[in-house]
């Protein structure tokens, strides 16, 4: 894809799963489904939320287990569930901070058929985790979600016409 996105971003942030349920699944559509975009998806697990660090890598074993696409799903489950617990909804508004844990994420990564109890309660993932963080840190990240589209920064639950208008400069 001639556009990379690469998204720093935090699990149990309210306004990363704003994003995810206001404007990921337009850019998904038009972007990078049809090839123009890739999107990547590094871990900023702020620390005033407890279960930012533990989706993260719970999100890293499900990858083990299954692939990018397994990840991509165990992502949008857990902004989906996430969703749930705040509005009742997988698309109702964002209110509040989710609260969930270790429980939640290993029944969730179950409901998708990943086992993950093992690998989570190991701390595999915590230095690749930790890593991701770092990188961000030094490429000047300091809240969530923060973006760079080819280099260019956006931050925050951005709508989607910031994301088109940065995205179509760089397709020109």
């Amino acid at each position: 894809a001639p556009v990379t996105i690469i998204e720093f971003s935090d699990f149990q942030c309210p306004y990363c799963r704003k994003f995810y349920t206001e404007t990921y699944s337009q850019l998904k559509k038009d972007y990078v489904d049809t090839g123009k975009v890739k999107i990547v998806f590094r871990d900023y697990p702020l620390s005033f939320h407890p279960a930012a660090e533990p989706s993260a890598e719970a999100a890293e074993c499900v990858r083990e287990k299954g692939g990018d696409s397994a990840f991509w799903k165990y992502h949008d489950k857990i902004f989906e569930e996430g969703n749930i617990l705040d509005s009742g909804s997988k698309t109702g508004a964002v209110t509040k901070t989710a609260q969930f844990g270790a429980v939640e994420l290993k029944k969730w990564a179950k409901d998708l058929g990943y086992d993950i109890g093992t690998c989570l309660d190991s701390g595999k993932y915590k230095s690749e985790v930790a890593k991701d963080f770092s990188d961000g840190s030094a490429a000047g990240v300091s809240g969530t979600p923060s973006f760079f589209v080819n280099g260019n920064m956006l931050v925050g639950a951005q709508p989607y016409s910031a994301f088109k208008q940065v995205i179509d400069a760089e397709l020109a």
